[in-house]
């Protein structure tokens, strides 16, 4: 019985000393992978008049958008403190969002997609 137990730590010693050299190799190895490219909502794309003069930027991916309307509606406190889902308009925030006086957060891709340029 000794002996079956015996053996089995050196197999298990042998498949964690391959398995830290195969993680040593993965780890090696994942530093040399090229960047891919943006696709998606993360690749820059143009955007219309009215949202390039809001963010002051010609092409803008649609996450980094909304993320910089994000940081403009908390810095000057334009959520509805009842109702945070609620977000008041501001004449900028109007250029962009039709100009409505108060859209919802999950308004705000939506009303974003018109300013997105199609290409392709």
């Amino acid at each position: 019985m000794s002996r079956v137990f015996n053996g089995g730590r050196a197999l298990m010693a042998a498949a964690a000393a391959a398995r830290t050299s195969a993680a040593t190799v993965a780890s090696g190895a994942a530093k040399q992978v090229q960047p891919r490219s943006q696709s998606g909502i993360l690749k820059p794309i143009p955007v219309s008049p009215a949202l390039r003069k809001f963010l002051g930027l010609s092409e803008v991916s649609r996450a980094d958008a909304v993320k910089k309307i994000w940081d403009y509606i908390k810095r000057n406190n334009l959520q509805n403190p009842a109702n945070k889902k609620e977000i008041y308009c501001d004449e900028k925030l109007k250029s962009i969002f039709d100009g409505k006086d108060s859209v919802g957060f999950l308004e705000i891709a939506r009303l974003l997609s018109r300013h997105f340029v199609k290409t392709g």
